[in-house]
């Protein structure tokens, strides 16, 4: 039976020469249908915590102050069955070589967002995707993923991939939730030690997930899967 699912996307350091090692990609995913329970959800966290229900949850505001209500979201994260997390990690920009491979770097952008996505795909459901807002070249980029999301699965009429939308992140808590879950590999994979507080929450989804976060982990993995890329593996 076909069902629609939501997926929200988000980024860290994907600009070629931003002067960030590691490059990451992520994307929480739920059912359409369950979309505003699981925002509820996550709204009563925050409310539970003493903060506003409008509150944006993001990694850099992790801090020891509100360290209890991170912890608490990863919780919720993991005891709740209709939420899903996929990551990509490129942990060295510094070693892509895109002239080998006749690309630009916006060319190996789109690549790892077929590479994020093609495992969340299934054959006779419909997804919308949405992307938080990130720059003024925005809707450009998101009118190229589409164009190859769609024809990299065959989806020519765009029935599969129904579309693909910018949003703001502070409007939708999925989003939010994917990006303190991308702000977390990123921090790993950059060998940071700055703040305990996220140090603390990295060992939580560690100890939740059962996985190291350094390495790949199967690619059936439903519930937290992380793909840590190599130019081998892809290209």
């Amino acid at each position: 039976m076909s069902e629609t699912f939501n997926i929200y996307c988000d980024e860290s350091c994907h600009l070629e020469h931003d002067r960030q090692s590691a490059m990451v990609l992520g994307a929480v995913w739920c059912s359409e249908s369950q979309r505003a329970s699981v925002a509820r959800a996550i709204r009563e966290l925050k409310v539970q915590h003493g903060l506003a229900s409008s509150f944006e949850i993001k990694w850099t505001k992790v801090s020891p102050a509100k360290l209890d209500f991170y912890l608490a979201l990863i919780d919720l994260f993991f005891s709740d069955p209709r939420l899903h997390f996929r990551g990509i990690v490129i942990p060295d920009k510094s070693k892509l070589d895109h002239s080998m491979f006749n690309q630009s770097h916006d060319d190996f952008y789109y690549k790892m967002y077929f590479q994020l996505l093609k495992v969340i795909f299934e054959s006779g459901n419909r997804y919308r995707i949405y992307l938080d807002i990130k720059d003024t070249r925005s809707q450009q980029k998101v009118t190229k993923l589409h164009d190859y999301l769609a024809n990299a699965q065959y989806d020519f009429n765009k029935e599969m991939v129904e579309w693909i939308q910018q949003v703001h992140s502070h409007e939708i808590e999925q989003l939010q939730l994917a990006d303190v879950l991308i702000g977390a590999l990123g921090y790993l994979h950059r060998g940071l030690q700055t703040s305990t507080a996220k140090q603390a929450l990295i060992e939580r989804i560690k100890a939740k997930s059962g996985f190291s976060l350094k390495r790949s982990t199967l690619p059936s993995e439903k519930k937290l899967n992380v793909f840590v890329w190599t130019p081998q593996a892809v290209e």
